[in-house]
């Protein structure tokens, strides 16, 4: 198992919290992004620069991807992928994707593409909080568990 992680938009906050996880509970992980960043020395973590482009990060995740993975992304395209490919899917806000709720996620998505295209609503998400770097810590301490007991 491995951790992949999408890396130029995840929170500072939570990929410390991953370096952490990534060390205490032996797993490797890997940034993928299209920017050089700074990582702990470890030889559990990598960084894997990719070069830039739309999507080019979330391409080299889905096909160094194996079932059985995990990855956190806040793109919900990739989630999909990342699901049909047999992988774990976690929000740097705690939400697991899964077989069950990714296709109303990706309908939402675009529907909100559509509307925000069309100057109907405006905006992004809600600014990241302390509570959604607790309830990712606590799904990715779930997550991991269930993860090494298969």
């Amino acid at each position: 198992m491995r951790i992949w992680v999408d890396g130029d938009a995840c929170p500072a906050v939570i990929k410390d919290i991953l370096f952490r996880a990534a060390i205490r509970t032996k797993i490797p992980l890997t940034l993928v992004a299209n920017q050089p960043m700074h990582i702990p020395r470890s030889d559990l973590i990598s960084i894997l620069t990719v070069p830039s482009g739309l999507n080019v990060a979330d391409q080299k995740i889905v096909e160094l991807l194996d079932p059985g993975d995990l990855v956190i992304t806040a793109d919900i395209p990739l989630a999909a992928h990342v699901v049909n490919k047999g992988g774990t899917a976690l929000d740097p806000r705690g939400e697991l994707y899964t077989d069950e709720n990714i296709g109303e996620r990706l309908t939402m998505r675009n529907l909100m593409d559509e509307l925000r295209g069309g100057g109907m609503v405006g905006g992004g998400p809600a600014p990241f909080s302390g509570n959604d770097r607790q309830a990712f810590a606590n799904q990715l301490d779930r997550i991991l568990a269930k993860l090494r007991r298969s």
